[in-house]
């Protein structure tokens, strides 16, 4: 799916978002606590944060944002009916109240869901918060204009698949109902016990219908959170926010808001972000990236100085890399085909070739390796660390291959380390050793993304990726395995072209459920149970390492995302 800019469903992610991976609990720096930021002092208000990224904060618009938690800056802007526990590692995972009172109240099938907002929610001009508003900006998430957010609420709201919001209908969504200014509840087709994950998104942000200008409400939207918008140059690539002083820490437990602006510089080049952080002159002392990772030879050369090691933040987020099969095409409809396969990578040099086990994790389940997500710990097809190539020559020879075989090995030409040629080559070497011939068929980053996404063009093996849209296997499992999301005239993320009724009915089941943690535990059953069909092979969870100014405080990075959330930092 995605990095954490990214979304599970754009990318296979992330982009999510890229949509980027998982492993233990995530952490800030070596000792998880704000002093190893390279001070004693206690974080303070005041000051100018600066952000360093690649990408613009383009379509700076709740409808049009497509983000996990309420996303980054976003985050900072836009508060939504609930949003990710801002705390490090795995507490961070989970959902917290933000404008609502708590994280909803379902009828007993969880069809119905109902939210009550706090008391005293105030926008940048003073005017109160009403459910009204929430209702509406949920209703123009729905207009064509303003495309481009999760799909979940055109799913699940009764009667909402064919709305086209409310500037061609003003009759809104019967299937959200406002009783008065502080109450708003949601009618769903379907039982959805994860809704409170879902209200996390921006379209969930309020907007004053009396101010709403279309496809201009990006260059000045109206702000609920702690920062309003007072510039947004090029479509997102600088921004500056500064203080929303209607907004009250007394109805948001949840942002510090330590700083007085910030500063949003976009377009940059990574080399470019890293070296200034890692200088931090100037402004880019108080400077932070929500978009940069650290690559291999950066971390290398970080890694041998101990003032900059002390400023990397680490982090991990629910993705994984993976080899994905179409069971349609020859020699992959036979499972001890596939079986070999995943008995013959080296993991191993997979990781080495995603630079290395600093940056990557070697990973055996298709659900990344956090809690929240249900991880339980299996290797049906135990390979060790540089794979069983007799065992996968064995499979081979029963499928009819005592000579080995010949085949096509799809994979992008981006420079990402996760679907690109260094990984591509990993397991063309693995695969060697056990009689599997690969030939190698690189695609530029578009023609990738139309074939591996077209059940009519998608190859019989190829590399993959997928991130959550929020930290729980509902999100992970079911667009790739369920067989009730194959799309035959669009983008298509079941890679397997999986219908399996038993699958399909428990992901019903798990989704019925609104006790999140026994949810997860059936999550993680169901990912073994899909395992054993062998239509993928995990790969590795990437593995974030970004660097941060010298006199950033208060570093605070979560197991949601896995990335530097800046609504905790402090500068000096």
């Amino acid at each position: 799916m995605r990095h954490p800019s990214r979304t599970a469903r754009r990318v296979a992610a992330v982009s999510v978002s890229l949509v980027v991976a998982a492993g233990a609990a995530a952490c800030g720096p070596e000792d998880n606590d704000a002093k190893a930021a390279g001070s004693d002092s206690a974080p303070h208000q005041g000051g100018t944060l600066t952000i360093l990224n690649r990408n613009p904060q383009q379509d700076f618009d709740p409808a049009r944002l497509y983000t996990s938690g309420g996303g980054k800056v976003p985050s900072l802007v836009f508060r939504t009916l609930t949003t990710r526990n801002r705390e490090n590692g795995a507490p961070g995972a989970k959902v917290v109240p933000d404008l609502a009172t708590d994280t909803g109240r379902p009828n007993k099938d969880a069809t119905v869901w109902t939210y009550t907002l706090k008391e005293g929610l105030k926008y940048e001009d003073g005017t109160a918060i009403t459910s009204a508003d929430i209702k509406y900006g949920i209703e123009r998430s729905f207009a064509p204009e303003l495309s481009g957010g999760a799909p979940y609420l055109r799913d699940w709201l009764v009667g909402a698949a064919d709305y086209q919001g409310p500037y061609k209908d003003p009759k809104g969504l019967t299937a959200i109902e406002t009783p008065d200014s502080r109450t708003i509840v949601f009618h769903l087709d379907k039982p959805e016990g994860e809704f409170p994950y879902l209200a996390t998104q921006t379209q969930f942000a309020p907007v004053p219908k009396a101010k709403d200008t279309g496809t201009k409400y990006e260059e000045h939207p109206v702000s609920s959170g702690p920062y309003k918008v007072v510039r947004n140059e090029n479509d997102g690539e600088r921004l500056t926010l500064e203080r929303n002083t209607y907004w009250s820490a007394k109805t948001d437990a949840e942002r510090k808001a330590y700083p007085d602006t910030i500063d949003v510089r976009s377009g940059l080049d990574s080399s470019v972000i890293n070296q200034r952080l890692s200088a931090s002159q100037g402004a880019d002392a108080t400077a932070i990236t929500t978009d940069t990772n650290l690559g291999p030879a950066e971390l290398a050369k970080v890694s041998g100085d101990k003032q900059l090691a002390a400023r990397v933040g680490t982090g991990r987020f629910g993705y994984t890399n993976y080899i994905a099969f179409n069971p349609k095409v020859k020699p992959f409809d036979d499972v001890r085909v596939r079986q070999a396969v995943a008995y013959a990578i080296d993991r191993s040099s997979v990781v080495n070739a995603a630079g290395g086990s600093s940056l990557a994790e070697a990973a055996t389940t298709f659900l990344p390796s956090q809690k929240s997500f249900g991880y339980e710990p299996y290797d049906l097809f135990p390979a060790g660390a540089t794979g069983d190539a007799a065992k996968a020559r064995e499979l081979l020879k029963s499928a009819g291959h005592p000579n080995g075989l010949t085949v096509t090995l799809t994979h992008s030409n981006s420079q990402d380390f996760e679907t690109s040629p260094e990984i591509a080559t990993a397991v063309q070497d693995a695969l060697k050793k056990a009689g599997i011939t690969v030939r190698l068929q690189g695609l530029e980053d578009n023609d990738y993304s139309d074939t591996i996404h077209d059940v009519k063009k998608e190859p019989g093996f190829f590399l993959a990726h997928w991130g959550a849209d929020w930290p729980s296997g509902g999100p992970f499992l079911a667009p790739i395995f369920d067989g009730r999301q194959i799309v035959n005239d669009g983008a298509n993320f079941n890679t397997g072209i999986l219908n399996d009724k038993s699958i399909n009915a428990e992901i019903d089941a798990i989704n019925r459920l609104t006790d999140l943690d026994a949810a997860a535990k059936r999550w993680g059953a169901l990912d073994k149970k899909i395992g054993a069909q062998a239509l993928t092979v995990p790969l590795f969870h990437p593995v974030y390492k970004r660097l941060y100014g010298a006199d950033v405080r208060n570093i605070v990075i979560s197991d949601w995302d896995g990335v530097l959330d800046p609504s905790q930092v402090a500068v000096e």
